[in-house]
This record gives structure tokens, C-alpha cells and sequence, in this order.
């Protein structure tokens, strides 16, 4: 289930914890708040009980994750090799420094002049591409998902459930449709930034039904 401290919930990041290893995990910490378990810290003489919180990728500690992925990549990787970077309908805008340097969504250091700000829209790895466009070319509904962990059997999943693109992302009203070891998912209301290599986690109300890795945006 969700934390009862919402500002601190990890539901979504163990959504892929098979439910034969789930049944074995013991959360201790699921009563308290944080400052309650600081303090607890503090008392025991543990050493990190006031560290500073973490915002951004915990085992990045210089924050530049694209520094971290060329030094875990062959030299000679594609995700850092100059590209175009084209617009929605297939004009060239400029060129991009390697897409791994991009998220969608990004609006800064893009590199390119404007009258209307522009966002990426989508990484295209195969021809080694950047597609930017404007905020609301940004909106879609309907996504695929691949590497499926249900908590629940098939059967017994909701029609209706909520869904959660990424971390801070709030849930959202969505309908799931199976295919082999896949899922469709169609959200009620277009939203925003549906990112191929997230996650997508799956709620009905406060339990965790599972959740899988997006694939594709289609429309």
C-alpha cells in the first residue's frame, strides 16, 4: 500500500518486487515519519541521523548522470554522438550533443532559437534523433508497457484503476487492457510527458496492483 506519509511514499519505486519475495519483506519504518525515525537515529548515536537529504539520484553524487553513463558506456556509444534534432513535422532545428543528454519533456539546453518555447517530444535511438515541439504536442493518453509485475492475478485486476507515469507524478484515472506479457494503458485525461524507459505504476485506491515499463506512447 501507499505510505500513510505521502510525501515520503516509495510504492512506486517497488512496484517490480515479485510478490514471492514481497511475502517475505518486512518494512519497519512504515509507522513512522521521518522525523520521528531521525530522532530515533539520533538517540542510537547513528553517525548519518541529521545527513542532508538526497533530490536528485542517490548514487550520482556529482548529479551529472550523463557523465555517469558515458563513463559506463563503450567509447564509442551512439547515445553520446551529435544528432539532429528535428521538429514534429520533420524539419531540421539543429543538433543535439548525443540524446543522452535528453529526457522528454526538457525545454532547457536545447540549443535552439524560438518564437515559442519547445520541449523534447520524443528520443528516436535508431536514427539517432531528437524530435522537439511545442507543450501541448507534449499530451497523450494511450501507452504500451512491457516487463509486467502484477501483485494480483490477472483475473482480478480492476478495469478502472489509477495510474503513475513517474515519481511525482499524481495518479491518474486510467483503463488497462492485456496482451500476451504486455499491457495497453488509456488514461481518461490526456497527460503530460509519457516517457519511454519509465515506469508506469498501477493503484487501486491505496494497494499497489503492479506496474511495468513503458514502451511506447501511441497516441
Amino acid at each position: 500500500m501507499r505510505s500513510k506519509f505521502g510525501d515520503k511514499d516509495q510504492s512506486y519505486a517497488l512496484w517490480g518486487i515479485p510478490s514471492s519475495a514481497l511475502s517475505r519483506t518486512i518494512l519497519p519504518l512504515g509507522e513512522h515519519s521521518k522525523k520521528e525515525v531521525r530522532k530515533i537515529a539520533s538517540e542510537n548515536g547513528f553517525r548519518n541521523a541529521d545527513r542532508p537529504e538526497s533530490q536528485e539520484i542517490c548514487f550520482i553524487p556529482d548529479n551529472d548522470y550523463a557523465g555517469t553513463l558515458r563513463r559506463w558506456s563503450k567509447s564509442d556509444s551512439q547515445a553520446f554522438q551529435p544528432g539532429p534534432i528535428y521538429n514534429s513535422a520533420g524539419k531540421k532545428l539543429g543538433e543535439h550533443k548525443g540524446f543522452a543528454h535528453y529526457t522528454v519533456g526538457q525545454r532547457r539546453g536545447l540549443g535552439i532559437s524560438s518564437k515559442v518555447p519547445l520541449y523534447v517530444l520524443r528520443i528516436k535511438a535508431d536514427d539517432n534523433s531528437v524530435i522537439v515541439g511545442e507543450d501541448e504536442e507534449l499530451l497523450a493518453r494511450k501507452f504500451r508497457v512491457s516487463s509486467v509485475n502484477l501483485l494480483m492475478e490477472t483475473p482480478d485486476v480492476p478495469e478502472r484503476i489509477t495510474a503513475k507515469i513517474r515519481y511525482k507524478h499524481q495518479d491518474s484515472p486510467a483503463t488497462v487492457d492485456f496482451f500476451g506479457d504486455g499491457m495497453t494503458v488509456t488514461f481518461e485525461e490526456p497527460q503530460r510527458a509519457i516517457t519511454p524507459g519509465q515506469s508506469a505504476v498501477f493503484y487501486a485506491g491505496d494497494f499497489v496492483i503492479g506496474g511495468g515499463i513503458i514502451d511506447e506512447v501511441i497516441e
